[in-house]
């Protein structure tokens, strides 16, 4: 692992003195990341092509910019994500949902999961499925490992709504999974 950090940091000081070799290395390292990043959150093959081309021309232009403070493929992925939401907000799909204040205290489903025989496929499915702002913090809570604060920072959304949302949007992916997987059990699949 760290030869290969090590080989990244090659590269990336590689790509500060305008090596094009370099910058298709990196792309070639990192692209089909950044484009599995950018099609959760935008849900269309090719305005994620588009977000993740124009991310890494955005990289290598601001390369300059990188620090080193977190690893390369941290510092795109946020291009990545940045970049995904604006357009999501260009496009207006992105709708933003005024969220009451809940307590805490708020119960969970009586019904237990069983999540041995869940596909991990059939769950990306159903998350897909979800409203876009429940899709879009548990993408970045669950899928792209941000915490609530950098959620909240990304969405420009309190603490609390995003405890909020992350726990309703379990919730109702919970929900999705056991519809779902009575559903296979009733009939058969």
């Amino acid at each position: 692992m760290e030869a290969n950090q090590q080989h990244i940091t090659n590269l990336v000081e590689r790509c500060k003195k305008s090596d094009k070799n370099a910058q298709l290395q990196l792309y070639k390292a990192y692209y089909k990341a950044m484009y599995n990043s950018a099609i959760r959150i935008l849900k269309d093959s090719y305005e994620a092509e588009d977000i993740m081309q124009e991310a890494f021309l955005t990289a290598f232009t601001k390369i300059d910019s990188f620090k080193g403070e977190v690893t390369f493929g941290t510092w795109l992925k946020r291009i990545v994500i940045n970049k995904s939401l604006t357009q999501l907000k260009k496009i207006n799909r992105y709708d933003e949902v005024k969220l009451e204040v809940v307590s805490s205290k708020e119960e969970d489903d009586d019904v237990a999961l069983n999540y041995q025989g869940i596909n991990p496929k059939s769950v990306l499915n159903y998350l897909q499925s979800l409203k876009e702002n429940y899709r879009l913090v548990l993408t970045l809570n669950l899928i792209e490992g941000y915490d609530y604060e950098e959620i909240g920072l990304i969405l420009n959304y309190t603490n609390e709504n995003v405890r909020t949302t992350v726990s309703r949007a379990k919730k109702k992916l919970k929900q999705v999974i056991l519809a779902n997987s009575i559903n296979t059990q009733a009939y058969g699949r």
